[in-house]
């Protein structure tokens, strides 16, 4: 007797401390990092019109440079979730790191841009000569090498035109001293080299590969085990960032405008164009939407391709394996909550 009651004891006790363990994992932050890219427009907007409180989720936004910096922080443990380009998650993926794709952020943003003055009108026409990109191996390394000169332009990389990595932040000044022939670029760096007129775009690969999707929201398997609902929020603030962004553009081209910390842009003949003009030219090469279509799918097998065909990708994947449209659906459909219940 005194046995059962000690088991008994015992078992109640784990529970209580399973429980207690469970409720404090709810009132940490869930930590969701991002790309500091236009295309992450909707972390903004649903960060700062506080979507993501009225949902019922507290969550810890930060922001980082590139894709494989923030698969570093999600492998090591410092972000549950991430909006994040395509490749970074499935490379990762291969090596073990066991994350989903939940929902797509946005799509278009990349283009090949020159100076205005230069003789090149295609990307062929760069041969033996220069582009600059990001690290090799990033998402757009990929894009650049496996699409931008090898499918669509028959260039090979490194062979036929030299690929010089940079920070997308430097490409510019990188054309108007002639360090390179062009540069390979996303918002809303394209949209203020345009501006400024010194600049003109020789491929844009919305118009090539049209609505191409590139970054997502995904989610670590311990985060989608033990914080569901929490995840379901996330969701359900990123679907309504988005569905702000579409339908208030003025607001939300605003609120952009602050948050990328974007600057008047200076013509070549002297003029000052509000940053909000960047953002409204941005809207050209990109949007965003949440549902993963099949068209999506179907490019980012490419994209896993591309990366194989590289030798950045160690070995052959399906794009199906690390893709969960279940939980996008689940968070649209879940019905929405009175503005009373969201404001308490």
């Amino acid at each position: 007797m005194r046995t059962t009651k000690l088991l008994l004891s015992a078992t109640l006790g784990l529970s209580f401390l399973g429980a207690s363990l469970s409720t404090h994992a709810q009132d940490k932050p869930l930590r969701i990092g991002w790309v500091y890219a236009l295309g992450n427009a909707p972390a903004v907007i649903a960060d700062r019109k506080g979507f993501f409180r009225e949902e019922g989720v507290n969550v810890e936004i930060k922001s980082f440079g590139d894709g494989p910096v923030v698969q570093q922080a999600l492998s090591s443990g410092e972000l549950d979730m991430a909006y994040i380009g395509v490749p970074p998650v499935y490379q990762w993926y291969a090596r073990g790191l066991n994350s989903r794709i939940l929902a797509k952020v946005n799509y278009g943003q990349a283009a090949v841009i020159t100076q205005a003055d230069s003789k090149i009108k295609e990307v062929k026409d760069l041969k033996g000569g220069k582009i600059a990109g990001i690290a090799k191996g990033s998402g757009m390394d990929v894009l650049l090498r496996g699409y931008v000169l090898k499918e669509a332009s028959g260039l090979e990389p490194d062979r036929d035109i030299n690929v010089v990595s940079m920070p997308a932040g430097n490409m510019t000044a990188a054309l108007d001293r002639n360090l390179v022939d062009a540069a390979f670029t996303w918002e809303p760096f394209i949209s203020t080299a345009l501006l400024r007129g010194t600049s003109r775009v020789v491929l844009d690969v919305n118009k090539a590969i049209p609505q191409y999707p590139w970054y997502i929201v995904m989610g670590m398997p311990r985060t989608l085990a033990q914080r569901p609902d929490d995840v379901l929020k996330v969701l359900r603030a990123h679907h309504r960032a988005i569905d702000f962004l579409n339908k208030h553009p003025d607001e939300a081209n605003r609120i952009l405008a602050e948050a990328f910390e974007i600057a008047p842009v200076k013509t070549a003949d002297g003029r000052e164009i509000a940053p909000v003009k960047v953002i409204e030219e941005a809207r050209k090469r990109i949007g965003w939407s949440d549902r993963i279509e099949n068209s999506d799918l179907q490019f980012i097998q490419r994209l896993i391709n591309y990366s194989r065909s590289l030798g950045f990708l160690n070995k052959d994947l399906k794009a199906t394996e690390f893709i969960d449209t279940s939980w996008q659906q689940r968070a649209v459909q879940a019905p929405a909550k009175p503005a009373a219940a969201r404001q308490n």
